[in-house]
């Protein structure tokens, strides 16, 4: 079982990783971290509460954190997950009050005290204001996932960028800057992968059948959400990201960094003769208890500007980073692949 701290902001999407989260006992969830994204940081620390109590867990704390990106003004979701956050659902607040210190203070304080594994599924400013303070702590961490980015897909928030890297591009750029400098890697759940899952309508409508309390509850926030995909993208139903990355650390055994040894031969696409990393890994259904038999990680190789692509390593494998200039783009490649630019890909 592994210890986890999941930052999130809750967000329909995060709503249902957070109730895959709970559900799943290769996991044990420390506390949960906000920030703002597709809400509010406070605003989607409520939300969370709200899932806890569905799922009767109320006993994990929830700490709020930075209400604002590191330099970019907030724009949040509202379109996408409506008014309140959870699809205009309008649910009972639960009663009583936050744990009086900040996310970024409780994630030093737990990281100090022993190794946890972080599950980002929002922008990355609380990591970013923490590394930012303390850069040892990334050592901390056995397992860090990101729902973010785009690797050889469209974005949602432009042509290349996904709103979480979009909404704190900067945030984003400090993690993965701190990552490659302490030889970490971040695993990347892009929207190149979670594109591929989609909630139908008959999925949930059996998901009712099998437990009507939680999939009754499950139709009342994602209504909207399958409405604005509809609306938007003519997909009956709702692509569901953050699911995906707490299906991740779940998974362990499938062969992934295998994989990434392998992928590793692979030519840039762009033809500049750099190596890029890209894999897509069968999991044996129910393997992580979710179900779904494929995930697909795609992981470019150069992310700091004075690594040669000679001297790229398999474990360097980190993903997507937004320009330096405060853009939404994703690199491929190192940042001054010269591919990167001609595709279209550095911002």
């Amino acid at each position: 079982m592994q210890r986890v701290i999941i930052d999130c902001d809750p967000g329909i999407d995060d709503a249902l990783a957070l109730m895959l989260a709970l559900s799943s006992p290769e996991l044990e969830i420390v506390g949960i971290t906000t920030v703002s994204g597709n809400v509010s940081a406070d605003l989607g620390g409520r939300n969370a509460k709200k899932v806890l109590r569905q799922m009767k867990r109320l006993d994990i704390p929830v700490y709020i954190g930075e209400m604002k990106p590191l330099k970019v003004p907030y724009t949040d979701a509202s379109d996408t997950h409506g008014r309140d956050g959870l699809g205009e659902s309008f649910l009972p607040e639960v009663q009583g009050d936050f744990p009086g210190i900040s996310a970024v203070d409780f994630l030093e304080g737990a990281l100090d005290e022993e190794e946890l594994s972080v599950i980002a599924l929002g922008p990355m400013t609380n990591l970013a204001r923490l590394f930012q303070k303390r850069p040892d702590l990334i050592r901390r961490i056995p397992r860090f996932v990101s729902m973010g980015g785009s690797f050889r897909s469209h974005g949602n928030c432009s042509p290349v960028a996904e709103y979480n890297y979009w909404c704190d591009p900067q945030g984003a750029e400090v993690c993965y800057d701190c990552a490659a400098r302490a030889g970490k890697i971040i695993e990347m759940v892009g929207l190149d992968v979670t594109r591929k899952i989609v909630l139908t309508p008959s999925l949930l409508s059996y998901m009712e059948r099998l437990d009507p309390e939680t999939g009754s509850f499950i139709r009342r926030i994602t209504r909207f959400y399958m409405d604005f995909h509809w609306e938007q993208e003519r997909i009956i139903g709702c692509v569901i990201n953050d699911p995906l990355a707490v299906g991740l650390p779940g998974a362990d055994g499938c062969g992934l960094h295998e994989f990434l040894e392998e992928g590793a031969k692979q030519p840039c696409a762009g033809g500049c003769g750099c190596k890029e990393i890209s894999a897509h890994v069968f999991i044996p259904p129910d393997s992580w208890g979710g179900g779904f038999g494929l995930f697909g990680a795609a992981v470019p190789d150069g992310i700091l500007k004075e690594r040669k692509h000679e001297e790229i390593k398999k474990n360097d494998g980190l993903a997507a980073l937004p320009d330096g200039n405060g853009g939404g783009g994703e690199y491929r490649g190192r940042a001054d692949c010269p591919a990167s630019s001609a595709a279209g890909l550095s911002g």
